[in-house]
């Protein structure tokens, strides 16, 4: 007897193999592109985003879990998939919709089992990436750093067995990993091959980084990139909805994605805003805005 999940991730497993491959290339020939997170067009809802973006010539998109489920309550995981395929869109990479996964605390195990069933969802939908953030309000001991290693592997397994890469993105408002640092050494002691690190350059920027901390960075470590800028202002008065498009900030992302290329990342850059001039606006409007700075910040990188 096959299982339901066995069922789902062979052919799964075959969609993916030629994107596996398709990254393959892309590494070889060092350059990026560009993809829009749902969360910049979260107002427009699921379809409605998609379709704006794909008539403003966006072809790859990373999915939210929340829009997701709204359609899903009307509609197919099948449906959502002919509808990416309609619109010739690529999704790249989704968020899991969770947080608790990496640091230890009292609702792990129900977040553990919320993933395993997004993980099969991605599966079934062809999405070669799901993330966690690393967003917590614990006070850490040194021991829980030991314990995220073994919760980070955890996940790993679990995302192996659909044949998904995980990665944590770290959050500049976290109590327990707000670094890029932090996060690749928690990843490290974890070493597992399915998972990674997700580089938001708002985080990293706005956040207790240095720009030297990239020098840390070895090929692989990075497996997904947010892509936005930092707006000129005190950082205290930062906060999720003043992020901005590439290119309309301080953050010199220039030198940031020659960094990350030379450290081997190869793959969708994706531009994640939550201001409600983007989130409550046209779809193909926020795209015909954000497609052409985050080209020519690409273009000035040497990456796209």
């Amino acid at each position: 007897m096959i299982s339901r999940r066995d069922l789902l991730v062979t052919p799964a497993a075959a969609f993916l193999v030629p994107r596996i491959a398709e990254r393959v290339v892309d590494a070889a020939s060092g350059k990026m592109s560009l993809a829009l997170h749902q969360n910049t067009s979260s107002r427009a809802g699921f379809r409605a985003s998609l379709e704006g973006w794909a008539k403003a010539g966006i072809t790859q998109v990373e999915l939210t879990s929340g829009l997701l489920d709204q359609f899903l309550r009307g509609d197919s995981v099948a449906a959502a998939k002919r509808l990416l395929s309609d619109l010739n869109l690529k999704p790249v990479s989704g968020s899991a919709g969770l947080v608790g996964l990496i640091e230890p605390n009292a609702e792990r195990r129900t977040a553990v089992e919320n993933f395993r069933k997004r993980c099969e969802t991605w599966a079934e939908l062809g999405i070669p990436l799901i993330y966690s953030t690393t967003q917590s309000t614990i006070k850490p001991t040194p021991d829980d750093y030991k314990e995220a290693a073994d919760n980070v592997r955890e996940v790993g397994d679990i995302a192996k067995q659909f044949h998904v890469i995980a990665a944590f993105e770290f959050v500049r408002t976290s109590t327990f990993a707000s670094t890029l640092t932090t996060l690749l050494s928690i990843a490290r002691a974890a070493a597992h091959p399915d998972v990674g690190v997700l580089f938001d350059c708002y985080h990293f920027w706005s956040g207790l980084n240095k720009f030297e901390d990239l020098d840390m960075l070895k090929p692989g470590d990075v497996r997904h990139v947010h892509f936005q800028d930092v707006p000129d202002m005190p950082r205290e008065l930062l906060d999720m909805t003043t992020r901005v498009p590439p290119g309309d900030g301080v953050t010199p992302l220039v030198a940031i994605l020659k960094r990350l290329a030379a450290k081997g990342y190869s793959g969708p850059l994706s531009v994640e805003l939550f201001a409600p001039k983007y989130t409550q606006a046209d779809p193909f409007a926020v795209a015909g805005e954000i497609k052409p700075k985050a080209e020519a910040v690409m273009k000035k990188a040497g990456v796209l």
